[in-house]
């Protein structure tokens, strides 16, 4: 897992003109040290790919609920390729986990839908802090750096 440094962007005789994309990135600020280091894997990925970093637009969000509705803004607003959604809700004594991430799910989901651009989900769900240490460049490799990888696959789809 998060081995994605050698993997092609492009299949077949298809080839993605990286340096005209342009990617948001809605951070959430609730367990920052997580989506920070989500972040910084987001983009050295997008980077490494030959995104201009003029292209790669932050705004930030109070926690992962308000991030359906800033990558609908961003989405819909901002002439941006795709956009990348990184949270992180971490489990805690009663079902407010459970709601939270579903809501944020399927909102993400929804506003792919609607706008037709490529919007990921990269909010990690996990029971404890230190799993969620170990996708965000632990032992699991980093899921900021899988989310972009997955954004510039669909946008090779897209072209």
């Amino acid at each position: 897992m998060g081995d994605y440094g050698n993997r092609p962007v492009n299949s077949g005789s298809t080839s993605l003109n990286t340096t005209a994309l342009k990617v948001a990135i809605v951070v959430s600020e609730w367990n920052s040290e997580i989506t920070e280091a989500l972040y910084s894997g987001a983009v050295e990925t997008l980077l490494k790919q030959g995104i201009l970093s003029e292209n790669i637009i932050r705004k930030d969000v109070p926690g992962s609920y308000e991030l359906p509705l800033a990558t609908q803004w961003l989405a819909n607003n901002v002439d941006v390729s795709a956009v990348l959604a990184l949270g992180c809700v971490i489990q805690g004594e009663t079902r407010h986990f459970d709601f939270i991430c579903q809501a944020v799910a399927q909102g993400i989901m929804d506003v792919n839908l609607k706008t037709n651009k490529p919007v990921i989900f990269g909010v990690l769900t996990t029971d404890t802090k230190q799993q969620a240490l170990d996708r965000a460049g632990g032992k699991h490799g980093n899921k900021g750096e899988e989310a972009a990888w997955s954004a510039l696959k669909m946008l090779n789809i897209k072209q």
